[in-house]
């Protein structure tokens, strides 16, 4: 059975958990704009940066990583022209230098680069362009931090999406359920799992140690950690927290995302690497619960899509719930359970954009997964059709990502609109 679906499901590991420094919002655009640099041959006169809704409430609070407290559209984009080397993907701004920040400090002090609002209904939309002389470059990315759409030079297409999309093949995502997610985690060689989650592991633990340290953000790791030293839920949810917190506070170190988001990735997988440690499992084990974990947090995305008014903290984490069942030996429909009793309780969170307070919205997520794997465990389960739960745990994957793909479209677009209010 395995044999159907391993190639496309390392395919999507390896699409998926990506090394990214920052959060990606704003690294995607100093991406773009690194992009148009080097096509455009030297540095712009001017930018203007067209962005959707969500790129605009995502990027606004966040601060980016090497720029020494910077934040917001015009720095990330500015920065990225200056600084950064579009070879370097999602760590794009890894050699931004300190005369890079002053000098986009400057460019953006003499008014140097415009923002305007993008419309459109892809929530993962924006254009940078740039202009020197009688130059001019612009590049469209959509629905993906990394997926190129267009690149025009002076009136004329170099690049366009069909191009773009023939230059990488993606792994095919139709097998992606429950109980594929489990096959592959108990079956794949470990030695593959070991060559995908290696870098997830060190990288990961790296900014979560980081944030331990109490100097981002307002410090709730430690906090949460303060009272319950020694409780295995604690020192989960803390490390969590600190990495998270650590990133939004602009900390320089990588992480490996999930489905385009950092604290995606943290949430899916920290929580399952200190649970193996502080249990004492075999590598083997914590690799294969990463599998799972991992998987599941794609295939709940699938659905919601990159950018929602859905908190991504709440997917990540209830995988993160789901997995510890399986890491505990619990049945299939244990998991299911866990699954189920979490969306049960938490699937109103709203992404409000990125900004250090994620970090408490991780805490809380992962306090009603692992909750929802106790109940689990118990053999206590929210029964079918309890408000908006299905039949079984697939489906309502599928009906919690349509209520934050589709439902929440029209509360996204009042988020936004409060966010921006003066």
């Amino acid at each position: 059975m395995l044999s159907q679906f391993a190639d496309d499901f390392c395919g999507i590991l390896r699409e998926e958990l990506i090394p990214a420094m920052g959060c990606t919002e704003p690294i995607a655009l100093a991406y773009a704009s690194a992009l148009m640099k080097k096509e455009l041959g030297d540095l712009p006169e001017r930018i203007v940066a067209q962005c959707s809704g969500n790129m605009i409430k995502n990027v606004r609070c966040v601060q980016i990583p090497n720029s020494n407290g910077m934040t917001g559209i015009e720095a990330a984009v500015v920065l990225g022209a200056i600084g950064g080397n579009a070879d370097n993907n999602m760590e794009v701004l890894e050699s931004v230098t300190r005369q890079d920040i002053l000098t986009a400090k400057e460019f953006i002090g003499n008014g140097g680069c415009e923002v305007r609002y993008l419309e459109s209904d892809i929530p993962l939309h924006f254009i940078v362009e740039g202009t020197r002389g009688a130059d001019h470059v612009l590049v469209e990315i959509k629905h993906s931090h990394l997926h190129v759409a267009r690149i025009d030079r002076n009136g004329k297409t170099v690049l366009t999406e069909d191009s773009a999309r023939q230059a990488g093949t993606a792994a095919c995502r139709e097998l992606l359920n429950l109980r594929n997610i489990k096959c592959f985690a108990d079956e794949m060689p470990v030695e593959k799992l070991h060559e995908i989650f290696a870098p997830m592991i060190r990288m990961n633990m790296d900014i979560a140690r980081e944030g331990m340290t109490g100097k981002w953000g307002l410090g709730i790791g430690p906090l949460l950690l303060r009272d319950n030293e020694g409780s295995v839920t604690a020192k989960m949810r803390a490390l969590t927290c600190a990495g998270s917190e650590a990133r939004m506070a602009g900390c320089s170190l990588p992480v490996v995302i999930n489905s385009g988001s950092g604290n995606q990735g943290i949430a899916s997988s920290v929580p399952v690497i200190v649970y193996c440690t502080e249990k004492g499992f075999p590598e083997e084990r914590m690799l294969r619960g990463l599998a799972f974990s991992s998987l599941l947090t794609v295939f709940q995305k699938e659905y919601i899509g990159k950018l929602s008014a859905f908190c991504g903290a709440v997917s990540a984490a209830c995988a993160s719930g789901a997995t510890i069942t399986y890491l505990e030996n619990g049945t299939l429909e244990q998991i299911q359970a866990t699954i189920e009793n979490t969306m049960a309780d938490i699937p109103g969170i709203i992404c409000d954009g990125a900004k250090i307070s994620c970090a408490a919205k991780i805490a809380s997520a992962l306090d009603a997964a692992l909750m929802a794997h106790r109940m689990a465990m118990s053999g206590k389960r929210y029964a079918a059709y309890s408000g908006i739960l299905k039949a079984c745990a697939d489906d309502t994957i599928s009906c919690i990502g349509h209520i934050g793909k589709v439902g929440m479209r029209q509360t996204d677009v009042e988020i936004i609109r409060k966010m921006l209010e003066k």
